[in-house]
């Protein structure tokens, strides 16, 4: 045990190869553990955490970062053979495994941040969802995102001041006329991100809301920093930047109230006044009935010239979605035709055409 391999003994070799094989074959139960720990201190706070949900996202990344650490702490206690000490650029070798080890544990910590955040949102987001307004969820999925990006902008900080050596401060200083040009040429960046806090405060629209903004009319998808994802009729994608979405006339069809038809009939000239005042009679009485969720309605004869009559009727009902929208209309437009039909009540000349 005590034959040198490599400048170290057989015994250390053993030790470190069956140490790192343990840690990477038990690493499951060890992160499964470690999760179930965690858990239990967390759930004394948040009463309706799921524990196979947690236990999904953390355990896999919580897992790999246990043995990063296991393993880099047992590479550490082995000494380095003569023809290991020799130098990339001026580094020494041993410095740069030293340096990828550190750099894999910051990269694996990350991603084990990121699994708690995730985790998080979606608790918040399940507990959101159960109140009066559950749209408001759309902001946990930005503070979501907004947060990972600060955790990403860390880790790099802490990478290349432990990895590279670089001081932090001296290097914002150094780069101070570089970073003035780099967030001028970032302006509509940072002026999206400005816009996407703006939309998520004044709540001008939610996710699957059906707005139009100039000429893109569709059903929202995902607002995130950047941008808004809207899928057009056509079933297509459309990106577009927060800032136009702020600055733009957003019409939001979701939020309306009702929606309003109007049907403009020209009839003959020799239909009689009997005829057409009965004709308006019945169709006030079928609104009256409110079949179909009307708000407020009006019949009126509007016009007369030498091509007929104009009756115009105009109705409201409830919002509702586009085909619920159209089927109503379908049934109204019916029955105009029928009673027309029963009255013998003609259309006039250019509308025969």
């Amino acid at each position: 045990m005590e034959i040198k391999i490599f400048n170290n003994s057989l015994f250390s070799l053993l030790i470190v190869l069956v140490g790192i094989l343990f840690v990477f074959a038990t690493r499951r139960v060890l992160s499964k553990y470690l999760a179930s720990r965690i858990f239990k201190i967390i759930s004394k706070k948040w009463k309706s955490l799921e524990k196979e949900v947690f236990f999904d996202l953390i355990i896999n990344p919580l897992g790999w970062f246990i043995t990063a650490i296991l393993s880099v702490l047992f590479l550490d206690n082995l000494s380095f053979p003569e023809f290991f000490k020799f130098n990339i650029i001026g580094i020494p070798f041993a410095e740069i495994l030293h340096r990828v080890g550190a750099t894999l544990i910051i990269l694996i910590f990350i991603w084990v941040l990121q699994s708690f955040i995730n985790f998080f949102a979606q608790l918040i987001e399940k507990e959101v969802k159960h109140d009066q307004e559950q749209r408001d969820h759309q902001i946990i999925v930005f503070f979501r995102d907004f947060i990972k990006v600060f955790i990403y902008i860390i880790g790099f900080l802490i990478l290349i001041k432990i990895v590279f050596k670089v001081n932090v401060g001296s290097l914002f200083t150094g780069l101070s006329i570089v970073g003035a040009a780099m967030a001028l040429a970032a302006k509509e960046s940072i002026e999206n991100l400005i816009a996407s806090f703006v939309i998520f405060f004044d709540k001008p629209f939610f996710t699957g809301d059906l707005v139009k903004v100039n000429t893109i009319f569709g059903s929202v998808e995902h607002i995130g920093l950047r941008s808004t994802r809207i899928r057009t009729h056509d079933k297509t994608l459309v990106t577009v930047p927060n800032k136009q979405m702020v600055d733009s006339v957003v019409d939001n069809h979701t939020k309306r109230s009702g929606r309003n038809t109007e049907i403009k009939i020209e009839l003959h000239n020799s239909n009689s006044i009997e005829k057409l005042e009965s004709f308006k009679v019945i169709i006030l009485n079928y609104f009256s009935q409110k079949n179909f969720d009307i708000i407020q309605y009006q019949v009126h004869y509007v016009g007369f010239n030498q091509n007929g009559t104009t009756l115009l009727v105009d109705y409201t009902t409830v919002h509702a979605s586009i085909e619920v929208y159209l089927k109503t209309k379908e049934s109204v437009v019916f029955f105009l035709k029928k009673q027309m039909s029963e009255l013998d009540i003609q259309l006039a000349p250019n509308m025969q055409q």
